[in-house]
């Protein structure tokens, strides 16, 4: 049985985050829910259903998880496989065995769950997402040969693959800092679509106009980062 831990990073999801967790397969060893400054009861209900519930006061999705990380690197056993998934119960869950399969069965390294069109509850996506990740994977794929169709949140990784990785952003740009490091170093990869539904509650980033604008620098930013190095 594969050790696999979950992070999911949460700010003022106390309408979702218990949704999510009861959700997850039994194969799960620990879901560790990282508040984010959360002004709700997102805490309260995500330690009632049994999760490890970690703070991080620097405000960031990127800081989120890097605190998730730096607890599972304090612990004595180190897992085999990290999972992320968002705290708002637009991915589903249970289709977390699927993602990790092929880490499972055909020993690769990295794997995205795909968000793909006919999957997607309509509305779950709004126009700048679907514009973000169409661009921000055209030019992973134009710089880099890539063959990634997402930035989804729903993504699993071998957890000795994640430490060389050396994830450094803080903010909007760790999904595609993740994918664009997996490629420089060459790591296997591949995509496994997910369905996809509307949030709960309003979306950070891209339910704003300034949180798409800066997301969208954030990502390019790193795309281009890469393609000179």
């Amino acid at each position: 049985m594969s050790d696999i831990k979950v992070i999911i990073p949460a700010f003022n999801e106390a309408d979702s985050i218990a949704l999510v967790i009861k959700a997850l397969p039994k194969s799960v060893s620990e879901v560790i829910v990282v508040n984010n400054n959360s002004s709700d009861n997102t805490v309260k209900n995500a330690e009632a259903v049994g999760a490890t519930v970690l703070t991080e006061q620097r405000k960031g999705y990127g800081y989120a998880c890097l605190c998730g990380l730096d607890y599972v690197a304090s612990q004595s056993k180190q897992p085999e496989i990290i999972v992320f998934i968002d705290g708002d119960f637009s991915d589903y869950p249970e289709e977390l065995d699927k993602v990790v399969a092929p880490i499972l069965n055909e020993n690769i390294d990295f794997v995205v769950g795909a968000r793909r069109k006919n999957l997607r509850e309509e509305g779950s996506m709004t126009p700048q997402q679907v514009f973000g990740n169409w661009l921000a994977t055209f030019l992973m794929r134009l710089f880099f040969g890539a063959t990634f169709t997402d930035l989804g949140p729903f993504r699993a990784i071998k957890y000795e693959k994640l430490k060389e990785l050396n994830m450094e952003d803080k903010t909007y740009g760790w999904t595609v800092e993740m994918q664009l490091k997996v490629l420089k170093k060459k790591m296997t990869y591949t995509e496994v679509p997910v369905r996809y539904k509307r949030r709960i509650g309003v979306s950070k980033v891209s339910g704003t106009v300034k949180g798409s604008i800066f997301a969208g620098i954030k990502i390019l930013g790193w795309i281009f980062k890469y393609s000179i190095k």
